[in-house]
């Protein structure tokens, strides 16, 4: 009895004219997965189906478990469609399960098989029932027992893993995450990626003020938010001479507001560079207080690019908890700080003036000094480990 891959798409289904772009995006990305694997991709309206040597198997299921657009992934068998290997195959795929109650779900995608949905159920309900010692129940079963009848084939499949849904990656376009080494922002990141947007991302860094193991301690982050786009790469911001500008020429109290609107003019910079549609950030609505609304809309008014903040109405256990499912928390807690927080002010202000923001940027030629930032940046396309320092 052939085993194969069952992916159930989800909200994919509810695109309707543009369903199959989003469904050949998803098959592009999953032949990308799973590439050192021999496979073969069957994509109809509803379902996909990949053929893999049994003995890699659970390989390809941990690694389709890491792709955006997959609502449901079910390992199913592949019988005849005909009543008696239906019946048969049933018997054996359930021998060695512990159950105590059941229901079929019976999906007729041949309409000219002989026997109805509804019936196809209550005939092989009847087999299970002779069979074993369980009983049916349509409400809260132990088990589902799933078959779709198609021409040449029935496929029949029990259990569901539940995949991470949205939309394939890049089917969206890029954006730029601003990538600090914190908790949030490559949540963020992950939930951009969720809804389609592919990836590249922005660091600043200010050695001597910011160390080596900080920077590494954020292409650590990248590299493990990589796993869900497998496209990302890096810009590296030398931020240095700006930062000391900054703290140098604007009051204590507003130096964060100044440096965050700094980087915003950067960031679209870079964006226009690298064609990149929007900029992602991980500000979380008053959190600190440069995520006050009063802060956002002056930092924000330097660009005329969409700004996504896909964790500003979460509070910081939600996004913690999401940072220890993707596997980003014990990273992002490691203790090295970025350019952000080592020169953090006592007294920062969390309603700042944009007029009075205007005259601390006339005291100093911020605009060459962004310009020098933007000439000097280091990409990194390769985020594999070695490619750069170990953290621990």
């Amino acid at each position: 009895m052939e085993k194969l891959i069952l992916i159930k798409y989800g909200e994919l289904t509810t695109k309707k004219g543009n369903r199959k772009t989003f469904i050949r995006s998803l098959k592009n990305r999953i032949e990308k997965v799973l590439k050192k694997y021999p496979i073969q991709i069957r994509d109809l309206y509803d379902r996909m189906y990949i053929e893999v040597d049994n003995q890699y198997l659970n390989q390809c299921i941990e690694a389709l478990q890491k792709v955006f657009g997959i609502f449901g992934i079910v390992i199913c068998y592949k019988v005849n469609t005909n009543i008696d290997d239906i019946q048969e195959k049933t018997l054996d795929i359930l021998k060695d399960r512990s159950f105590k109650t059941f229901k079929v779900e019976t999906k007729r995608s041949y309409k000219q098989f002989p026997i109805s949905s509804m019936e196809l159920s209550r005939k092989l309900g009847g087999h299970i029932l002779k069979n074993f010692n369980v009983k049916v129940d349509v409400h809260q079963p132990d088990l589902v027992f799933h078959v779709e009848i198609h021409k040449d084939y029935t496929y029949l499949y029990e259990n569901e893993i539940r995949g991470l849904g949205g939309y394939p990656v890049g089917i969206q376009g890029k954006g730029l995450l601003m990538l600090s080494g914190g908790i949030d922002s490559p949540v963020a990141g992950y939930l951009a990626l969720k809804r389609g947007v592919d990836l590249e991302c922005l660091y600043f860094e200010s050695p001597p003020h910011t160390s080596v193991e900080a920077k590494n301690k954020v292409l650590e982050l990248a590299r493990i938010i990589d796993e869900y786009s497998g496209n990302i790469k890096v810009h590296i911001v030398p931020f240095t001479k700006l930062q000391e500008a900054i703290y140098k020429n604007v009051p204590d109290h507003y130096v964060i507001t100044i440096m965050r609107r700094m980087m915003y003019r950067i960031a679209e910079e870079v964006c226009k560079r690298h064609h990149l549609k929007v900029m992602i950030n991980g500000e979380s609505i008053g959190q600190v207080a440069s995520q006050t609304l009063s802060s956002m809309q002056v930092i924000n008014s330097v660009t005329n690019l969409p700004v996504i903040r896909p964790v500003a109405c979460m509070d910081k256990l939600e996004i913690i908890a999401i940072a220890k499912k993707i596997g980003t928390y014990e990273t992002s807690i490691l203790p090295y700080e970025d350019c952000c927080t080592i020169f953090l002010p006592k007294h920062p202000v969390i309603n700042p003036d944009l007029e009075s923001c205007l005259t601390f940027e006339k005291n100093f030629d911020y605009q060459s000094l962004i310009e020098d930032c933007i000439e000097h940046i280091e990409t990194i396309k390769n985020l594999e480990r070695e490619t750069y320092s170990d953290l621990l």
